[in-house]
């Protein structure tokens, strides 16, 4: 029998669906060039997501997020230990995810060191 992970449902959806959204704007081909960029500039890793929340990261890419009133690090605090967990795997699902050439160019925020 192969391993099945469990669903685990959210607890608090709007807050969680609205810091999902903006992931996928930051995803979206157009947005992650310059995530990444910034990411490169201040020296942090694609897989630092708490330091990406407190650096407010987010909201200097989406203009959505930023005019919503809530940072993104707010939105990542309200949410309950298993919905914040579930946010940091659809983050590292997500960056798994973005095209080779990108990860390329910009592999330094990918590094481990």
């Amino acid at each position: 029998m192969a391993y099945q992970q469990a669903q685990i449902a959210v607890t608090k959806t709007e807050e969680f669906e609205r810091l999902k959204s903006a992931l996928d704007r930051v995803f979206s081909s157009g947005a992650v060039e310059k995530f990444y960029s910034k990411l490169q500039s201040r020296t942090v890793y694609v897989r630092e997501f708490e330091r990406i929340l407190d650096q407010g990261i987010l909201e200097s890419v989406d203009s959505g997020l930023a005019k919503s009133g809530k940072s993104a690090k707010a939105l990542y605090g309200s949410l309950t230990v298993s919905d914040q967990a579930l946010m940091r795997e659809f983050y590292l699902e997500r960056i798994e995810k973005v095209d080779a050439k990108v990860r390329q160019k910009y592999q330094k925020v990918y590094r481990y060191y």
